[in-house]
């Protein structure tokens, strides 16, 4: 009689498998088919008045965070954590947050403030004029 793959094999496989993948389902659309691109200089980002002070948004679609540290001062940043290159997921309490792996940058400078990420966000260039946040 023929005996199959036991239990400890089966879930052995199954967990480097999932060690395999690991993030690079995150950040990485090289090979993905996403259509995701980066923003183009001109390109509407948000308003003024959309980037709360204190705060900041995460705009997926164009790879980019716009801050606003103190108000009037408004900063960009890429939406990658330069960790492992998963998107950031949120802006809270003064600091761009990878919920991946813990990594936390500041909302002024893009330094790491919380790692395991040891360097800050590459920063993006925007223009203000008006109410009108764009991309430089």
């Amino acid at each position: 009689m023929t005996q199959g793959p036991t239990r400890r094999t089966v879930l052995l496989a199954t967990g480097a498998a999932a060690l395999t993948v690991g993030c690079s389902e995150y950040g990485d659309d090289s090979d993905s088919g996403s259509s995701s691109v980066e923003a183009s200089a001109g390109q509407e980002l948000a308003k003024t008045g959309d980037i709360p002070v204190g705060g900041g948004k995460i705009f997926p679609d164009e790879k980019i965070v716009v801050t606003q540290p103190t108000e009037g001062d408004f900063k960009a940043f890429s939406n990658i954590c330069t960790h492992q290159q998963c998107p950031v997921a949120n802006v809270t309490d003064g600091t761009i947050n990878c919920t991946c792996h813990g990594s936390k940058f500041s909302i002024t400078d893009g330094a790491v403030q919380n790692p395991p990420a040891t360097k800050p966000l590459p920063e993006k260039q925007i223009k203000v004029s008006g109410d009108s946040i764009t991309v430089a």
